[in-house]
């Protein structure tokens, strides 16, 4: 297993969610190798669910056309399996409880184990029901990644104190989707964490263009794109690898400078 801080080693982390099966699960597989090699320091891979309480609507379209292609969770796991082998990256779920609990805990999160996940992130189970999920991830040495909003206040201290792998800082209040900008106070989310932590904080909801992902990145250990990605698989379908690759390339290349 892969500790997902290894993403944010002497650089700014760039970390891409793409949902899994969308176009279909060969797709998928060619985007998580091409991406790996291509800027991206961690990758969420997100398994499709029919009410994903926390998604805009890029996200919850992409899991429809997921789910309408027959893709599963089992289908995923193998998948996983086939390529992980030959990517260094952390890989990540970001998935739901149903899903997880519909699978049966103890086997989904020993099958990440055994594929060579290295962790999990879960939004619709919040800090203080993490225990529900906890030991089995511990016990599969799996990361559980924990969230923290802009209204959060008073536990962010309490989450940052007791999270692992890294932070989760959602930017803005809402689903995830791009936006063209974003106004909470960032820098102070992040003082608040690091005064209990030395955690990692990445930000995520709502960064698109080189400019967004350069101005939170400047402000965090890390930046987070989802909604981004998955509308340019939305538009080119099976033909979304190079200008997904495109796109990765100038992202990296804004966090470098």
């Amino acid at each position: 297993m892969i500790k997902l801080n290894q993403a944010f080693r002497n650089k700014k982390a760039f970390i891409a969610f793409i949902t899994a099966g969308d176009p279909d699960l060969e797709t998928t597989e060619k985007l998580i190798c091409r991406m790996a090699e291509s800027g991206v320091d961690l990758i969420e891979i997100g398994i499709p669910f029919s009410d994903p309480i926390a998604e805009g609507t890029v996200i919850q379209e992409a899991d429809l056309r997921a789910l309408a292609g027959g893709t599963t969770t089992e289908r995923i796991f193998d998948m996983v399996e086939r390529i992980r082998g030959d990517i260094s990256v952390p890989l990540v779920f970001m998935t739901y409880c149903n899903v997880i609990f519909g699978y049966g805990t103890e086997k989904f999160t020993a099958r990440c184990e055994a594929i060579g996940m290295d962790g999990l992130i879960v939004p619709d189970v919040p800090y203080e029901e993490k225990e529900e999920l906890l030991p089995y991830c511990r016990a599969h040495g799996l990361e559980l990644v924990s969230l923290v909003a802009p209204t959060s206040h008073d536990r962010i201290k309490t989450i940052a104190a007791n999270a692992e792998g890294f932070l989760y800082i959602v930017s803005s209040l809402g689903v995830t989707g791009v936006r063209s900008e974003i106004t909470t106070d960032i820098g102070q989310i992040v003082s608040l964490a690091k005064s209990v932590s030395d955690i990692p904080c990445a930000v995520g909801f709502g960064i698109s263009t080189p400019e967004q992902a350069k101005a939170m990145a400047d402000k965090a250990d890390g930046i987070i794109i989802g909604s981004a990605i998955v509308r340019i698989i939305a538009k080119y379908g099976r033909d979304c690898i190079e200008p997904v690759t495109e796109y990765i390339r100038s992202i990296a290349a804004a966090l470098a400078d």
